[in-house]
């Protein structure tokens, strides 16, 4: 830890991904990683950067620089995935986004020679699947998480009530940018020959997160069409969809599998933290009709299903499916893949909580996880007006039990109000 503890461009680095909601824990490994993806200078410039989306002229004026030189390294930056850039009102806008779901995947989206990929691999290895602190922080602080399940639809029956936003089909259809790269977890385990034989070519992005990355050749953009077919696809191999945890402009969904990919993962080793948000559906077994095949054990990517005794006194080694309703995250493949129709969806008892938008999604993870202030105090600027800072400031201040009220409150339409507000 010598390193991370002097005060060097990358320790800087490292505190400013620390303001986010979504951190990363300063360790040796994060610090070799962050080595690979930035310079020394590049690292010193990135850890001024503010939280919200800025210009080229904010950061020149951060950084004291001219324009066009901020304006050239901003670009090399979004070459790298390191940042996003968007035109809003004829201006391109940048931001640093968080490590996950981030700049880590997009450092391994493609292809590339201008990093040792293989070493990347093996420290991210280490860092997300060794060590615990970066994955317990990513997925289990905080009752809001940055990523949910979507329903698998070939599983939906007929006369179940599902949302648009509950169906991956919908975000494709509704985005105003579609793109596909390489899967970041089976590329990672591609590299440390570990990988299963799920598709590469699927993690799929959306909105101005697609616009970004195809305009800096790391992800290819694709049509309507070509990503229902992608999603086809997914739903072929028995992947699970896991998106941005929001109802509106979803910027991403991975297909997931249960042996290379972070979130699943998570889900089985930190299973009753609630890791990652579960669909609005649960699965039943008719055990009349069950007989114990064990084909859904097989594709549950959780481990959520298995098998038990059918208690059947004529055939005492009969076996009868049971779900842990604990660990499923109601995904919906078993159902899709049993062959005797034994296993259909039904709603849970109650809603899941999905946040608005992504500026909803943020509030929420900040008053939760203690960063509130960053996000309302972002480089010494104020975020919105001084009287709700002051609300929030003493939000930061109440006992726990208090705190954990003002969220359930903040997740109210108020506050979905706000963010409408502050959106438009």
């Amino acid at each position: 830890m010598s390193h991370v503890a002097t005060q060097s461009a990358y320790s800087r680095l490292i505190d400013r991904l620390n303001r986010f909601p979504q951190g990363a824990p300063a360790s040796e490994l994060l610090y070799r990683i962050l080595q690979l993806l930035f310079s020394d200078r590049e690292a010193s410039l990135v850890a001024q950067l503010p939280i919200r989306p800025f210009s080229s002229t904010t950061a020149a004026r951060i950084w004291k620089s001219p324009e066009p030189e901020a304006r050239n390294v901003l670009n090399v930056l979004a070459d790298r995935g390191i940042l996003l850039d968007t035109e809003v009102d004829g201006e391109m806008m940048f931001t640093l986004p968080p490590p996950m779901a981030g700049f880590f995947e997009f450092s391994m989206m493609r292809i590339r020679h201008d990093v040792d990929q293989k070493l990347l691999a093996e420290l991210f290895f280490q860092y997300l699947n060794v060590e615990e602190d970066f994955i317990k922080s990513l997925f289990t602080q905080g009752e809001t998480q940055m990523g949910r399940v979507f329903v698998h639809e070939p599983s939906l029956s007929p006369g179940l009530s599902v949302l648009d936003y509950e169906r991956a089909s919908e975000v494709i259809h509704s985005a105003s940018h579609r793109a596909v790269g390489i899967c970041y977890c089976r590329h990672k385990m591609e590299h440390l020959q570990r990988a299963c034989g799920g598709p590469m070519d699927i993690c799929m992005t959306f909105n101005s997160t697609a616009d970004s990355l195809i305009r800096h050749g790391i992800g290819r953009p694709v049509d309507v069409v070509e990503s229902i077919d992608l999603l086809q696809t997914a739903y072929d191999s028995n992947l699970v969809q896991f998106g941005e945890n929001v109802r509106e402009e979803v910027n991403f969904i991975c297909n997931c599998c249960g042996c290379c990919c972070e979130a699943m993962l998570a889900a089985k080793r930190f299973a009753l933290l609630a890791p990652v948000h579960t669909t609005n559906f649960i699965p039943g077994i008719d055990t009349r009709v069950c007989n114990g095949c064990g084909k859904c054990v097989d594709v549950c990517a959780v481990e959520a299903l298995g098998l038990v005794s059918a208690s059947d006194p004529h055939k005492k080694r009969k076996r009868k499916a049971q779900v842990n309703e604990d660990l499923c995250l109601g995904c919906g493949v078993c159902a899709r893949n049993c062959p005797e129709d034994a296993i259909t969806l039904r709603a849970r008892p109650e809603r899941v909580i999905t946040p608005l938008n992504s500026a909803h999604k943020a509030v929420v993870m900040a008053i939760e996880r203690g960063k509130l202030q960053n996000l309302i105090f972002d480089n010494q600027a104020l975020w919105n007006h001084r009287a709700m800072a002051a609300v929030l400031g003493v939000i930061l201040k109440l006992p726990p039990v208090k705190q954990a009220l003002a969220s359930r409150q903040m997740k109210s339409r108020y506050l979905e109000h706000l963010m409408s507000q502050i959106r438009n």
